[in-house]
């Protein structure tokens, strides 16, 4: 049955096939329904689908080619690994099309960034997991994605230590054995200057004496009782990176 809904107007259109590009269920390439269809669906006028698909291409997502009507574009937005995260419980997807991600490593250290203590509830020294990977779209690198966590998290959730691929989402494990709901935290970003390893790892060629400005994003993960998880994305310069509302 076609979803219809009262009231729904060109921003609510476009929501809808943002979301369905965003979590890959619309893949670059792919054709999306014709105005008339699009119509139907909403219970909109031809002008509301114009607006809606004209925010989508202002936006990049999508590009009209002539007869073959209006279709996804490549994007060159760069989500974080909580969107990730959200995608993968939303549809099962943990990549979109043409994104790959490479060099995972895992290791214990102690924890001395003064962020990451006050995040974890740290002492200085403490040992922590850390699991990171670089993900491209496309063949080329566009973040760093960085996880640490606590022991105790790590003593439920041992799958962390592997030096593997997770396959399955951390949080979710967490909450299924022990019964508890995990929440994350705000979403904080900031600009920072990037470390040698980083810019290895982003493909970026610059002298030794250069000063590069890279986004981050950080988010905490938290039970009821205390904190479980850091993440950390580092993104290449002039990569887009989505604001939740």
């Amino acid at each position: 049955m076609a979803y219809r809904s009262l009231g729904k107007g060109y921003a609510d259109v476009a929501d809808h096939f943002r979301a369905r590009i965003k979590n890959g269920e619309l893949t670059p390439g792919e054709t999306l329904p014709s105005v008339a269809e699009i119509r139907e669906q909403f219970d909109v006028a031809a002008k509301t689908v114009s607006r809606a698909l004209g925010m989508l291409k202002t936006e990049g997502l999508v590009t009209s080619r002539g007869s073959l009507g209006t279709v996804v574009a490549k994007s060159s937005i760069v989500i974080t690994g909580s969107d990730r995260l959200n995608r993968m419980a939303r549809n099962g997807l943990r990549y979109a099309p043409g994104e790959t991600s490479t060099g995972h490593r895992v290791m214990w250290r102690s924890a001395h960034d003064a962020k990451v203590c006050k995040a974890l509830d740290l002492e200085p020294g403490d040992e922590v997991v850390i699991r990171i990977r670089v993900f491209h779209q496309d063949g080329q690198p566009t973040s760093v994605g960085l996880s640490v966590y606590p022991p105790h998290t790590v003593a439920t959730v041992p799958e962390l230590t592997e030096d593997v691929r997770m396959t399955y989402q951390f949080d979710k494990l967490y909450a299924d054995r022990t019964g508890k709901k995990v929440v994350k935290g705000q979403r904080l970003s900031h600009a920072r200057q990037a470390s040698q390893d980083e810019l290895d790892a982003l493909g970026i060629d610059a002298p030794s004496h250069s000063a590069i400005a890279v986004l981050v994003t950080t988010v905490t993960f938290h039970d009821d009782e205390r904190p479980l998880g850091y993440w950390e994305d580092v993104y290449a310069p002039g990569s887009q990176v989505p604001i939740p509302d």
